[in-house]
């Protein structure tokens, strides 16, 4: 996918699936912008310089507003442009309904659907103006399926498709691609701490037999960022391994 002299920013890249997908637009010719809040995301930033590209790393809470757009003010500032968004940062406070504090729904909904509005509602004004740019919001398999536990984290991921269809609508005529891409269990962090009996029986329900790895998100990312995706548009992309068809 040749992202020669493209100019892209990937929200929550310090780690796990975002740290995946910022080094394969790296490798594939984009220079970057990346986001941390929690986690350091220099380990990133230097192995995006190995490449040969140039990297920013700028520290966010996107689920701020002002950061938000802070962040993609920096970008254009820097580069001059921004044609890519991979709205990637995500967090999770799992716990049953009757047990779950507000807070916890409150932060959950807030980091990974409120900073995907903000970061698209940013990102959008230069995008208009340049006539052009893509834009790619990771969901999850939950967010269509459900999944016990995890009512805050499904309910930002479904809000999230719901928004990028919106919004692919929206921006369709100015030559803006909206798509969201949708993981299953992918082998990172959140799966790591998983009893080895979890992953066996979960195994059993995906039909290739295997986690999905960060690297098979970021391959489809690669795709619907380049011009060989220029005429899809609100789609989700299931990247599951056939867990969810």
């Amino acid at each position: 996918m040749n992202l020669q002299g493209k100019i892209a920013v990937v929200t929550g890249a310090a780690k796990g699936i975002g740290r995946a997908i910022a080094l394969a637009l790296a490798e594939n010719g984009a220079d970057l912008v990346i986001t941390e809040n929690v986690t350091n995301a220099s380990d990133t930033a230097k192995k995006i310089e190995s490449i040969g590209r140039q990297v920013i790393v700028a520290k966010a809470d996107v689920s701020n507003f002002e950061d938000a757009s802070r962040v993609i003010d920096l970008c254009t500032e820097k580069f001059g442009k921004i044609d890519i968004l991979v709205n990637n940062a995500g967090i999770t406070r799992d716990s049953l309904i009757i047990r779950m504090k507000k807070e916890d729904w409150d932060s959950v909904i807030g980091v990974n659907l409120t900073g995907t509005f903000n970061c698209t509602r940013a990102a959008s004004k230069y995008m208009i103006k340049q006539k052009g740019g893509k834009i790619v919001n990771i969901t999850s398999i939950v967010g269509v399926m459900g999944n016990p536990g995890q009512a805050n984290y499904s309910a930002s991921k479904a809000g999230i498709i719901g928004f990028t269809k919106s919004i692919a609508r929206e921006l369709a005529s100015r030559n803006i691609n909206v798509n969201a891409v949708a993981p299953g269990y992918i082998a990172t962090d959140m799966t790591g701490i998983l009893s080895e009996n979890a992953k066996t029986e979960l195994t059993r329900l995906i039909p290739m037999e295997r986690l999905g790895t960060p690297e098979d998100v970021a391959n489809c990312v690669c795709f619907l960022v380049s011009e060989n995706a220029s005429y899809i548009t609100g789609e989700v992309i299931h990247v599951n391994g056939g867990m969810y068809m």
